[in-house]
């Protein structure tokens, strides 16, 4: 009887991977716009036409590639951000297996224009279906630009599964937003059939919010900050009266990644339990910086999962921030939070003695900043 294993040849491989990294046509846009992230871009641009099926494009000014590296991107696991497996362990970058460019290339056809500063000339690369077509230099912009033609082109089959242009449009805008979210110094525009979706300029966390969810945001955001020995704890929860009867805008980040985490998620909602009318969801947008020694983000290949060392204590900080951040609004409901939030240490629930009048006046003044 003959041998029945064997290797799978590495179109295959790459397809399979492709999988894995590239489900629809925001995975495959999280992913460029994330490279461009780690490549030093301030500005990215994203291009969709329809919904990413026909073309998916992201340009950036970051720091462009040589020729050797333009071509070897596309090679599985081909990284710039580790060395040994021991690095897999401090991880501060978006993107680090080096699957993206190598899955995307294996299921689309994809034109990569990319150019150092210091470069004359910069260098154009065809590949579809993981074989390069064309490579030849070219005079273009400092930085990279990736379009991905043709998604699933090559998979029938995966292109049926795909959702009609609406649904898929809002996945590319839920990561578009992600990311943006998490990176308010840099400038992000999403066009999507030739309109402008986002024109987002740079500036502070609660800036990008109101840009990306609306004006009315702005006084909807109640500040939280914790910083502790675990982990740093920063970012806006919802005034409780402005909860919804739907998840929507629940985003918790670790070291700038979006994650998926329903056991915190819990500890924000715990926060709330004698504030909120039931079923019904508060919006928060939180950021935890921790060591990366101390937790595994390679748990999913969309790394939206995490393992973390200290749960129960991370637990227990987020739940008791939220808590006191929401102690303080009800307290001075009135407060500017772009004012220094330390005033609030003046006001107290219980006036005591002869101090009562001084602290009645304290209120009315927070009172009438408000109006």
């Amino acid at each position: 009887m003959s041998d029945i294993i064997q290797l799978l040849p590495e179109a295959v491989a790459n397809q399979i991977a492709a999988g894995e990294v590239v489900q629809r046509p925001a995975s495959a846009v999280k992913e460029l716009i994330e490279n461009a992230i780690d490549a030093g871009a301030d500005r990215i641009k994203v291009i969709v036409k329809d919904a990413g099926k026909t073309l998916l494009q992201v340009i950036d000014n970051g720091c462009g590639m040589s020729v050797t590296d333009a071509r070897l991107c596309f090679e599985r696991h081909a990284t710039s951000k580790i060395r040994k497996a021991e690095d897999l362990f401090a991880i501060r970058t978006m993107g680090f297996r080096g699957e993206a460019m190598a899955s995307i290339a294996a299921v689309a056809q994809v034109e990569l224009k990319t150019r150092r500063v210091e470069d004359e000339l910069g260098t154009v690369v065809q590949i579809e279906g993981s074989k390069i077509v064309n490579q030849f230099p070219e005079a273009v912009p400092a930085g990279t630009s990736v379009a991905v033609k043709n998604l699933f082109y090559n998979i029938p089959a995966r292109r049926n599964f795909l959702k009609s242009n609406s649904v898929e449009l809002r996945h590319i805008i839920d990561e578009f937003q992600r990311v943006a979210l998490a990176h308010p110094d840099i400038f992000f525009s999403l066009h999507s059939d030739n309109n402008e979706l986002f024109h987002l300029t740079p500036g502070t966390l609660k800036q990008r919010i109101v840009h990306i969810f609306g004006n009315n945001y702005n006084q909807k955001l109640v500040p939280v900050e914790e910083d502790t020995s675990i982990i740093k704890l920063k970012g806006f929860i919802g005034k409780p009266e402005y909860a919804k009867k739907t998840r929507g805008e629940q985003f918790f980040f670790v070291n700038d990644r979006f994650i998926k985490n329903p056991y915190l998620n819990h500890a924000v909602m715990d926060a709330y339990e004698e504030i909120l009318p039931p079923e019904t969801y508060p919006l928060y947008i939180l950021f935890i910086d921790i060591d990366p020694a101390r937790i595994d983000i390679n748990v999913h290949p969309t790394k939206t999962e995490i393992k973390y060392e200290d749960d129960k204590a991370i637990y227990a900080i987020i739940r008791s921030a939220v808590k006191r951040s929401l102690g303080r609004y009800n307290i001075t409901p009135s407060l500017d939070f772009d004012q220094d939030t330390s005033f609030s240490q003046f006001i107290t629930t219980k006036p005591t003695g002869r101090d009562s009048s001084s602290n009645h006046q304290l209120q009315s003044e927070f009172q009438s900043v408000r109006k």
